[in-house]
């Protein structure tokens, strides 16, 4: 099943690949935006309670498909970027086992213990 669910994480990367040359900015925006999203982590200075929150907001494909379709509903490059950028980071953290935090340890998380 692991095998299952990175193939499919992994098809969500491709497609942001995807996504984001259909839109007008230069490609070396896409390496220099995709790890931007683990900044969240800074709420594991903190305590791992609040790192938790913060990285599962940052990290939540959810929220990624919402900006997305908001810049593509005003008509907002930079948002529509934002959101394949989500996605994308998203995705390849999955495709390599971090999932979503619990907020008792950074290890500790929706695919299992690292």
């Amino acid at each position: 099943m692991k095998t299952t669910l990175k193939l499919e994480e992994l098809t969500l990367f491709l497609g942001s690949i995807y996504l984001f040359s259909r839109l007008n900015f230069a490609w070396w925006w896409f390496p220099a935006l995709l790890l931007l999203p683990d900044l969240s982590m800074v709420g594991y200075l903190v305590n791992p309670a609040v790192g938790a929150v913060m990285y599962n907001v940052a990290h939540h494909k959810g929220l990624a498909i919402l900006i997305g379709l908001w810049g593509l509903y005003t008509g907002n490059q930079y948002l529509m970027l934002a959101g394949v950028i989500l996605l994308a980071h998203s995705s390849m953290d999955r495709v390599v086992g971090y999932g979503l935090k619990y907020p008792d340890s950074f290890k500790h998380t929706s695919l299992g213990t690292m």
